[in-house]
């Protein structure tokens, strides 16, 4: 069946406001009609104009109409209604009588007609007409950028989006809103929050679309992240890596002291449990050992280095590095 395009036959726009509706259909009428105008399809163009009108003009038809617009039109222009669609406007207080019934096309009849025919998508009695055309509304996706620290804690954020909805004349309009979000502690980047209900609203009283709201966390200076897993490189002197020692080492939202094994070289990891993102299975902080060396030395530590050279003779870091 092919669809009809109802904006098109008045030459509106999906925008247009029902006073304007009605001046194109009174001009177009008064040009198309039978008894006026001398254009061999102004029969056809007439009763294609009251059919538009019909539709149009009325805020409930238009919204059932707009709907099948979006979901039943295809780009070949045909039309299938959507599955399960049923007319919830009746047509009852809008002048669509039985001898009306001829002036409609097979589309109009198709779709707005059904539940006066057995076996349309009304079911063949009266009540039909004021069965809801119930349509679950979209849902919406957002994203929220967060710093690691907001991730690691939780935290309240606000989330702006736009949800699209049927205004009062049955237009579709895109409604910014925003909404006041929980964090829970332990999100990481890529992860997504849904919540119910809280998307593009229902039609004919079908409920809400959820909001899906995608975490974006921030590069952060001295973190990173692996999984639930938080990185950071630590620099340690020569000595320090070579002796042993107990060195400051940052966590998020706070410090701990940890030991440097002997001999330690750089690229070591050491792994403090339960230290990474939190959640039911807790990540842990890695810490990367990065032996540095000083950009100066005085003459009396190269005298050592000399010193250690010659002790160490035997040792050769480059006897595994074939070439």
């Amino acid at each position: 069946m092919d669809f009809k395009d109802y904006y098109a036959v008045l030459g509106v726009s999906e925008s247009a406001s029902p006073e304007d509706i009605k001046k194109a259909y009174r001009k177009l009428a008064r040009k198309y009609h039978p008894d006026v105008s001398k254009e061999e399809d102004a029969d056809t163009r007439f009763k294609d104009l009251g059919e538009a009108y019909e539709v149009l003009k009325d805020p409930e038809k238009r919204e059932e109409y707009d709907q099948l617009r979006k979901y039943g039109a295809r780009a070949d222009g045909s039309f299938e209604p959507p599955p399960g669609w049923q007319s919830a406007s009746g047509f009852g207080g809008g002048g669509y009588t039985d001898a009306d019934a001829g002036q409609f096309s097979d589309f109009f009849e198709q779709v707005f007609g059904g539940s006066r025919r057995a076996g349309g998508f009304g079911g063949g009695n009266r009540s039909g007409f004021h069965q809801s055309m119930r349509r679950r509304g979209e849902d919406v996706h957002a994203r929220l950028a967060l710093f690691l620290e907001e991730a690691f804690n939780g935290c309240d954020k606000q989330v702006q989006f736009v949800a699209h909805e049927l205004d009062e004349q049955g237009r579709m309009i895109a409604r910014p809103k925003n909404l006041k979000v929980k964090i829970p502690a332990g999100m990481k980047d890529g992860q997504h929050i849904r919540l119910k209900g809280q998307g593009a609203p229902g039609m004919g009283g079908g409920e809400p679309g959820d909001l899906f709201i995608e975490v974006e966390l921030a590069p952060h200076p001295v973190f990173t992240l692996e999984g639930h897993d938080v990185v950071v490189t630590v620099p340690v002197s020569p000595w320090e890596a070579a002796l042993g020692a107990t060195v400051t080492v940052p966590t998020v939202g706070s410090k701990l002291n940890v030991k440097v094994p002997k001999g330690s070289s750089t690229g070591r990891k050491l792994r403090l449990k339960g230290k990474g993102l939190p959640g039911k299975h807790p990540g842990d902080q890695i810490v990367v050992l990065q032996v540095v060396m000083p950009e100066h030395h005085s003459a009396e530590a190269e005298a050592l280095y000399g010193k250690l050279a010659e002790l160490e003779k035997n040792f050769n870091p480059r006897s595994k590095l074939h070439v």
